[in-house]
């Protein structure tokens, strides 16, 4: 396979998988706000910080507002890791190798397309929270019937490893921000009030990641902190925890050749994970876990990037795409 190939595939997947990510993080941070109780303060410019994003924010809004941070994640065509650029981005990468793909892929991507650029149009997605809810669910269930599409009909060979690497390392990368949100809410003094908002908080993470139903079936009905923790961390039964997104990586890189890097990178940060006590966690000490997490998938992406895309670099005479440029948020 050409690396180019290999390359466009690997971030068609990633643009995907974060399209979708992407709407969980913001409906995750909407439905903490509709949950939480009075007293409890919200601020939404942490989307900015979490998403890596404030500094291209400030270029363009100034102030940051709910409304203002909602348009520049979710519409606006400046930010290139908005949902509408990325679902753009996936589709022009799908157009140069469409005979790769299962034969629906392009008519439904480009159907992704198309309502994510009507629905902009049409709805106050950045003013109404329930419009913005229901929108960004329509577009994960969307999503969902991509990645259906592809497991249940195209052969497992090498193009749909690069599409498995990088849907799963998008997915740990964007996971861990979903996590990460927990640290944006300064709850109430009181002891009491303090641990409802908590509670509320994890039932909203897990909610968000479509994993609530599978943590009170494998852990219990009430949902406490470490136990979420452990849960979306490293619960290899949760198929958006970031063991079970680890463990699909190593299964990727087992089928490829020349994985010897990029295999130990991802070795480190399992290590890593391995060593987590999570007993001990604060919600700074959780944060700055998290951020680390984020720090290892971007070595572990340049590793990718250096075994298998810029081989090419030296044989290929045609430019790289400056668009598949767009560096990890970490």
């Amino acid at each position: 396979m050409l690396s180019r190939v290999a390359e466009n595939l690997y971030w068609m997947a990633r643009y995907l998988e974060r399209a979708e990510d992407l709407g969980r993080f913001i409906n995750s941070a909407t439905l903490l706000l509709l949950d939480l109780p009075l007293g409890t303060r919200f601020g939404w410019d942490i989307l900015l910080q979490i998403t890596g994003e404030a500094r291209r924010f400030q270029q363009h809004y100034g102030q940051p507002s709910e409304k203002a941070i909602m348009r520049f994640l979710i519409a606006d065509s400046r930010n290139p890791s908005s949902l509408l650029s990325c679902v753009h981005q996936a589709r022009e990468n799908c157009r140069t190798f469409r005979d790769l793909l299962p034969g629906e892929f392009w008519e439904r991507i480009n159907s992704i397309f198309l309502y994510v650029q009507d629905g902009l149009e049409k709805e106050n997605i950045a003013e109404d929270r329930r419009a913005r809810l229901e929108f960004l669910e329509n577009v994960i269930a969307r999503r969902h019937a991509l990645v259906g599409l592809l497991v249940g009909s195209m052969s497992q060979n090498a193009a749909y490893q690069f599409i498995k690497l990088g849907r799963n390392i998008e997915r740990a990368d964007m996971g861990s921000r979903i996590v990460d949100v927990v640290s944006a809410v300064i709850p109430p003094e009181d002891q009491g009030v303090r641990r409802t908002v908590y509670q509320s908080l994890w039932v909203g993470v897990l909610r968000a990641m479509s994993a609530l139903e599978m943590y009170r079936q494998h852990v219990g009905v009430q949902v406490r902190s470490t136990r979420a923790v452990e849960f979306l961390l490293r619960d290899s039964k949760c198929p958006r925890s970031l063991r079970s997104c680890l463990a699909d990586m190593e299964l990727a890189l087992a089928y490829l050749p020349n994985a010897g890097v990029p295999a130990e990178a991802l070795r480190r940060t399992r290590r890593r994970l391995d060593q987590l006590q999570i007993k001990e966690l604060t919600p700074a000490v959780l944060h700055e876990y998290l951020d680390q997490v984020q720090k290892d998938l971007g070595v572990l992406h340049n590793s990718i990037e250096n075994a298998y895309f810029r081989v090419r670099e030296a044989n290929d005479p045609y430019p790289h795409p400056s668009s598949q440029r767009i560096a990890l948020q970490a």
